[in-house]
C-alpha cells in the first residue's frame, strides 16, 4: 500500500451541531449571492493515480447561457436549499477498538488524526457504537447477570477495557465533539423466547419494560464515564435472524414497544431529546416499517428518524434508493439516516480493489439526493483478517490494521467517504445539482460559512469533460475515469 498522501485546502468552519437549521431559518451566510470573486478549487481522488482528495484545478466561470444538447453539463442551483445535514461518521465497534489497542502509539495517532482531524483527515462528526455485543465482538456478552429483572448489577466494565478509551480519544480527535447513537443486537438471553443472543428469538412479554430500562442503564453508565449519547436505534436490523447476535421485531412489535414502553421510559428518564430511531435494516422494507411506526402518533411522537442498512443487495438486485425518496416524501418531518454498510467477505488481495470505494460514493450520492441527513459507515477500523469478529463474518472496513507490522491499509472506502464528510460539515444544506449525463452522479451542499461543495463523480473507464453550469456561467471540467471529486467555491 502507497504512502497515504492528502492534500488539503485551510481549516473550514465547524459549525456546532445545535445551529442547525430548518430551511425557514437559513443563517445569512448561507445565501450564496454570486460567483463574483470566489474560489473554485477541484480536489480529486482517481484510480491509477497518486491523486487521493488531492487538489487537482482551479476553475474559471465564464458566461455559458444556454447549454446544447450536446454539451455535458452538471448544474448547480445554490438558491435551491433541501434538508440539514447531521453528520457523517463511522462505528466504533469492539472489533473497531480491540484492533486499535494492538496499534503502536505513533499508528493510533495517524488513525486518528486521519478520520478525525479536519485539516489534515477527513473531518468525522457521527459515530455508532453497540449495546452489548455483536457480531463484530471477540465473544457475546451482556452488561447484567442472567435473570436481574431489577439490573442491579448492570455494568459496563468490558466495554471500559478497550472501547470507551478508543470512544474519548475520537471525540478528542474531532474537537471535543463526536455525535454518537447506539444500538442493540440483542437483549440477554433469559429475556427472549429461544434463550439465545444468536439466531434471532423475540423479547418476552414480560421483560418489555427491563429491556427499556437497559437502554437508559447504558446511556447513564456511558454518559458518567464522561461519553455523551445523542441518540440511539430500538434494534439492530429487526427482521433478521442471523447465526450472530439478532433479535426478531415485527413493525407493530418496534411500534408497540417504542409507544408503551422505550418512548415514555426515556422521557421520564429526561431523556427525551435522545435521537429514538426506528428501523435500522435494509432500504427494502423500509418504507413498510416507516408507514406502520409514523401512521401511528403515540409512537410517532418519539421517534427522531428512520434508519436503514445497504445490505438489501443480497437477493442479486441494486441498492434501492427509490424506497428511502418514498419514505422522505411520505414522512418530511422525519429524519433519515443511513445506520450501515460495509462490503462483506473480506480478503487481503482485494484491499486496493477500487470498486470498495465506488460501491460507498453511488450510496453517498444517492442517499443525500433522496433526503438523508446523515451517512454512517460501519467498522471504522479492522484488522488484516477483516475482524476481529466472533462469528466469522469478515468484512472490508475503510482502514484496515495490519497487527503484525502495526501498519495502516487505506482502502478506497476511506477516501470516498472522505470527499463528503471533510467538506460538507453538520449544519449545511443539500442544494440542487444534477447532471444531463447518466454517466456522472453528483450532490452538492452549502455550508453554513457560505461554502459551496459539489461532488462529482464518474464511475466509468471513460475521461469525461463537461461544463460545470451555474448562475448563467460555465466552467470547463474534466472528471477523470473511476474518480471522485468536490469542487470548493469558496
Amino acid at each position: 500500500m502507497k504512502k497515504l498522501i492528502l492534500i488539503f485546502s485551510s481549516t473550514f468552519f465547524m459549525c456546532a451541531l445545535q445551529a442547525q437549521q430548518k430551511s425557514s431559518g437559513k443563517l445569512q451566510s448561507m445565501k450564496f449571492k454570486s460567483l463574483e470573486n470566489k474560489k473554485v478549487t477541484v480536489y480529486t481522488t482517481a484510480q491509477c493515480t497518486e491523486q487521493r482528495i488531492s487538489q487537482s484545478e482551479s476553475l474559471e466561470f465564464k458566461d455559458f447561457a444556454q447549454p446544447l444538447e450536446t454539451d455535458v453539463c452538471v448544474f448547480v442551483d445554490p438558491t435551491k436549499t433541501f434538508q440539514t445535514v447531521v453528520g457523517i461518521g463511522g462505528a466504533i465497534t469492539d472489533a473497531a477498538a480491540e484492533t486499535f489497542a494492538k496499534l503502536p502509539k505513533e499508528s493510533q495517532q495517524e488513525f486518528l488524526k486521519a478520520y478525525y482531524d479536519l485539516k489534515d483527515g477527513i473531518g468525522y462528526t457521527l459515530g455508532r457504537t453497540n449495546i452489548n455485543s455483536c457480531d463484530f465482538s471477540s465473544g457475546s456478552y451482556t452488561y447484567v447477570a442472567d435473570g436481574d429483572k431489577e439490573l442491579k448489577t448492570f455494568s459496563i466494565a468490558h466495554d471500559q477495557q478497550y472501547r470507551i478509551p478508543m470512544i474519548k480519544q475520537a471525540m478528542a480527535a474531532a474537537g471535543g465533539r463526536l455525535n454518537l447513537f447506539a444500538s442493540p443486537w440483542s437483549p440477554p438471553a433469559w429475556m427472549k423466547d429461544n434463550n439465545n443472543m444468536l439466531q434471532g428469538g423475540k423479547l418476552l412479554p414480560q421483560y418489555r419494560q427491563t429491556w427499556a430500562n437497559y437502554y437508559v442503564q447504558f446511556i447513564k453508565a456511558y454518559e458518567k464515564e464522561g461519553v455523551p449519547v445523542w441518540g440511539l436505534s430500538v434494534q439492530n436490523e429487526p427482521m433478521a435472524k442471523q447465526r450472530w447476535e439478532s433479535c426478531i421485531f415485527t413493525a407493530e412489535d418496534e411500534r408497540d414497544f417504542i409507544k408503551q414502553y422505550l418512548g415514555p421510559t426515556l422521557q421520564k428518564q429526561g431523556m427525551g431529546g435522545k435521537k429514538l430511531i426506528a428501523w435500522d435494516h435494509n432500504r427494502d422494507l423500509m418504507y413498510q416499517r416507516a408507514r406502520v411506526v409514523l401512521d401511528d402518533p403515540d409512537a410517532a411522537k418519539f421517534v427522531w428518524g428512520i434508519g436503514f442498512h445497504w445490505y438489501e443487495t443480497w437477493t442479486g438486485g441494486p441498492m434501492q434508493f427509490e424506497n428511502v425518496k418514498r419514505v422522505h416524501e411520505t414522512f418530511p418531518d422525519k429524519n433519515l439516516i443511513f445506520t450501515e454498510g460495509c462490503i462483506e467477505k473480506f480478503s487481503l488481495e482485494r484491499i486496493n480493489d477500487w470498486a470498495l470505494g465506488e460501491k460507498y460514493g453511488r450510496s453517498l450520492v444517492n442517499d443525500f439526493n433522496n433526503g438523508t441527513v446523515a451517512w454512517c459507515d460501519w467498522n471504522i477500523l479492522l484488522d488484516e483478517k477483516g475482524g476481529p469478529n466472533h462469528v466469522g463474518n469478515y468484512c472490508f472496513a475503510p482502514i484496515h490494521a495490519d497487527t503484525r507490522t502495526g501498519k495502516l491499509m487505506y482502502t478506497s472506502e476511506y477516501y470516498y467517504l472522505g470527499h463528503f464528510s471533510k467538506f460538507v460539515r453538520p449544519g449545511a444544506k443539500r442544494i440542487v445539482s444534477l447532471s444531463n449525463r447518466d454517466q456522472l452522479l453528483t450532490t452538492a451542499f452549502i455550508n453554513q460559512d457560505g461554502k459551496v461543495a459539489i461532488v462529482v463523480m464518474n464511475p466509468t473507464g471513460n475521461k469525461i469533460s463537461y461544463k460545470l453550469c451555474l448562475e448563467g456561467k460555465g466552467a470547463e471540467a474534466i472528471s477523470l475515469p473511476h474518480s471522485i471529486s468536490t469542487i470548493l467555491i469558496q
